[in-house]
């Protein structure tokens, strides 16, 4: 006769930062409804649709779960106490420490957790672009707070550095996951940065010199050149 009552409980935290791990390892699709029940301690079908309701319902809180710990090295991009440039290097330093620790599952989930899923899981692309935007909504953010205030120029060049501070992050998912370490994920991050480096603004003394320099340089000489002072004159 089949046994009938309560399912039978579990540790609903410990279940779902397992399921983060399996969905950070997997990605979404891949990821079965019994492979989920198992890694979560063998829980009963009953159990977990009483405590998640659906595979969905279950990914969007690892994702809550994931963006409140080991996402929270972009928390810098928003810190206002920060320059600009600190913000940035603080965030790509350690989403590259993070991305490559074997702690947990590398890369990032928020990148690779759908990054192939069929149209009926749209929804779940949708919720991961979504932060995905946030993430460049914050950077960009940075980029323009350091122009405003005049630690970068305005020019062609800044005018797409948050496309390249974003497309380098996004990037060192699929490095991490390849096996680059983190010692040499910071070490691009350094050299990164240099783009960062020789876009800021001049002090007014140094931009003025290097006027003067330039005018100096392209001045003609010879026949027709403008006499100097200090210029000698052979007879």
């Amino acid at each position: 006769m089949a046994r009938t009552g309560r399912p039978r409980e579990f540790d609903r935290d410990k279940a779902i930062d397992a399921a983060t791990a399996l969905f950070w390892a997997q990605g979404y699709e891949p990821t079965s409804l019994t492979q989920l029940k198992t890694c979560m301690g063998n829980i009963s079908p009953a159990s977990f649709y009483a405590a998640f309701g659906s595979k969905e319902a279950l990914f969007r809180e690892v994702v809550q779960r994931y963006l409140a710990t080991y996402g929270q090295v972009m928390a810098p991009l928003w810190d206002k106490s920060l320059s600009p440039r600190e913000a940035i290097e603080r965030t790509l330093r350690g989403s590259a420490r993070m991305q490559a620790a074997h702690t947990h599952p590398t890369g990032c989930l928020v990148v690779s957790g759908a990054s192939n899923c069929s149209p009926e899981n749209a929804s779940i692309q949708t919720l991961l672009a979504a932060e995905r935007q946030r993430t460049r909504a914050g950077i960009r953010a940075c980029v323009e707070r350091a122009i405003a205030t005049g630690e970068l120029q305005v020019s062609a060049a800044t005018d797409v550095l948050p496309d390249i501070l974003t497309t380098f992050f996004h990037g060192m998912t699929c490095e991490a996951r390849d096996g680059m370490t983190s010692k040499n994920l910071d070490a691009a991050v350094t050299s990164l940065l240099t783009l960062w480096d020789i876009n800021r603004m001049k002090p007014r003394n140094e931009q003025t010199e290097k006027d003067a320099d330039e005018i100096r340089e392209t001045r003609p000489t010879g026949f027709g050149a403008p006499f100097r002072i200090d210029q000698s004159i052979n007879p």
